[in-house]
């Protein structure tokens, strides 16, 4: 399963949130069921980051959101939006 979420941050926030992401990044993708994990920032919007990760199972992706480490993270982070999060799941149908 695919996660996608777009997180939007006030410019005085962009800082405090890559820091907390290069910090917590190995956590997160160490988590048991997580297969990948990648941050993007938009191209035309310097306070635009997307998280990327594929989850095994979406009990693993959920198992996760139930934890500590994202309770702790998402609590921070949270505080730094200057629009509410988009979240989108999905199934792989094909790669080349």
């Amino acid at each position: 399963m695919i996660r996608i979420v777009r997180l939007s941050f006030e410019e005085q926030h962009i800082e405090k949130f890559t820091l907390l992401f290069e910090e917590r990044k190995l956590l997160i993708r160490q988590f048991e069921g997580c297969n990948s994990l990648a941050l993007w920032q938009d191209k035309s919007e310097a306070g635009v980051f997307y998280t990327h990760s594929i989850w095994q199972h979406e009990n693993d992706l959920e198992a996760y959101r139930q934890s500590a480490l994202f309770q702790d993270t998402w609590s921070q982070v949270k505080q730094w939006f200057n629009k509410p999060p988009q979240a989108f799941s999905a199934d792989q149908i094909l790669s080349l």
